[in-house]
């Protein structure tokens, strides 16, 4: 369990590292975690659990719009359905400014990383083996791949100059990239650590 840990660990800080903030956001999704805390705190009148998602400087904007959702809602189902839309919208715009990324619209979470699917359903579930298994798998392709790559060229690296810069801009590609596999398995190299808010 302890080896499957360590490979999520690695694979969603890689995909992290290595995919675009566009695609990393998932907190901009209808089915993620900031507008599921959303959805709770509407129906049971709670503003608390999705306070934790915006700065402290932000808990009055979040505060106002729930208080102003709250007041719509109960008008028409329209209205109810307008309201929470526009109290999703704030929620996750103000939490995105918060971290610094931009807030493009709510999004539907086909849109979303998939590895970051993989690991919210993982942590609903209680079960980290299916993430574990769907998450490490390209990343083993991917460095045996090079490494097979390398090893055929090494074979003819000294029988000429192109063939030997062949093997070696392979070399440096798989060498790297286990570089940056190894990087991410130090607990300090982490996603919290180099993107603390």
């Amino acid at each position: 369990m302890i080896k499957i840990v360590r490979y999520t660990t690695l694979v969603l800080g890689l995909a992290f590292v290595l995919t675009p903030a566009a695609l990393r956001a998932h907190c901009d999704t209808l089915e993620g975690p900031v507008v599921s805390a959303a959805r709770d705190a509407l129906k049971s009148r709670d503003v608390t659990p999705v306070l934790k998602w915006v700065q402290p400087d932000d808990e009055n904007a979040i505060r106002d719009a729930f208080a102003r959702t709250l007041v719509v809602r109960p008008q028409s189902p329209a209205a109810a359905e307008l309201a929470d839309t526009w109290f999703f919208e704030t929620l996750v715009r103000i939490h995105r400014a918060g971290e610094g990324a931009p807030f493009t619209g709510l999004k539907s979470e086909a849109t979303a990383e998939p590895g970051i699917v993989a690991a919210d359903h993982a942590l609903v579930s209680g079960k980290l083996d299916d993430v574990a298994a769907d998450t490490t798998a390209p990343l083993q392709t991917a460095l045996k791949t090079k490494f097979e790559r390398v090893r055929s060229l090494q074979a003819h690296a000294d029988h000429n100059v192109a063939a030997g810069r062949e093997y070696v801009a392979a070399y440096v590609d798989y060498v790297h990239f286990a570089e940056r596999l190894a990087a991410l398995a130090i607990p300090s190299m982490g996603h919290g650590a180099e993107h603390a808010h």
